[in-house]
């Protein structure tokens, strides 16, 4: 329902709100326009798009980044057709790792900020908790992504063939191994982690998506955005609204550290 008409809301408009623009974020693969400046900027940030989608999903995201003084960069995370981000996370959290180090290697990078979208913030959180990510992010926002796992996964089993094509949508289900792995393993606590969900978000319902901190991790944190699709997320000024406090909130911490 649109909180201001009190009406339903046509069937385009809800499936753009949830699973994004087919022309937009589908057809065009991974075009973007590409720019390697993205380490000259005080605050730098790494993008991560999510299953079945393609970094084209950031535009918006990346425009106001930029607009706010942030480098940005992502990654093309090939797949099915060699863009729709269909390969497991283990592999593209350590494919990402080694590609970042190559980069920090070469341009001076030293930390960055990283914000994921659905899939592409359990690959940022399995990349931060298991392949060194931990000596390079200075926070982590994930936007509507399965920390608890989604039964809708079982849609992207139906679309990987049930996981002949791929089986990363059964690492996203409630109860999988990577998803008990992520949960034992402590996120380091000097990286805010930061979980934004939308209860309307009908691809990670809001019970998957939030986070479950154990005593004492006091760095994960919550926030709810009402009345958002699950990729109108990473579009929403409601959402870029809490981002962009996120990370000021870490660059000051970071910044004082070094003091």
């Amino acid at each position: 329902m649109d909180p201001l008409s009190k009406t339903p809301l046509p069937l385009t408009r809800l499936l753009r709100d949830q699973i994004g623009s087919i022309r937009r974020v589908y057809l065009r693969g991974n075009r973007i326009v590409r720019r390697d400046d993205f380490a000259r900027f005080p605050e730098t940030v790494l993008l991560l798009h999510g299953f079945f989608q393609t970094r084209n999903v950031w535009e918006v995201m990346e425009d106001r980044l930029r607009d706010h003084g942030y480098g940005v960069f992502s990654f093309d995370l090939g797949g099915l057709l060699w863009r729709f981000n269909t390969r497991s996370i283990p592999d593209l959290s350590a494919n990402i790792a080694d590609k970042i180090e190559g980069i920090c290697a070469r341009t001076g990078l030293q930390r960055f900020h990283i914000i994921g979208h659905s899939k592409g913030g359990m690959i940022a959180r399995h990349y931060v908790q298991h392949h060194g990510g931990d000596k390079r992010a200075k926070s982590l926002v994930t936007l509507g992504s399965p920390h608890q796992g989604t039964p809708t996964a079982l849609v992207g089993v139906g679309l990987m063939a049930g996981g002949l094509i791929s089986r990363s949508p059964f690492q996203m289900l409630p109860g999988s191994s990577l998803i008990r792995t992520l949960q034992k393993d402590s996120f380091p606590p000097g990286i805010p982690l930061t979980s934004i969900y939308s209860k309307t978000d009908l691809v990670c319902p809001w019970w998957c998506a939030t986070l479950r901190p154990r005593p004492g991790e006091t760095s994960m944190e919550n926030v709810e955005i009402p009345g958002i699709g699950h990729t109108a997320l990473t579009t929403n000024p409601e959402v870029y609204k809490v981002i962009h406090a996120r990370l000021d909130a870490a660059s000051t911490i970071w910044k004082e550290r070094k003091q």
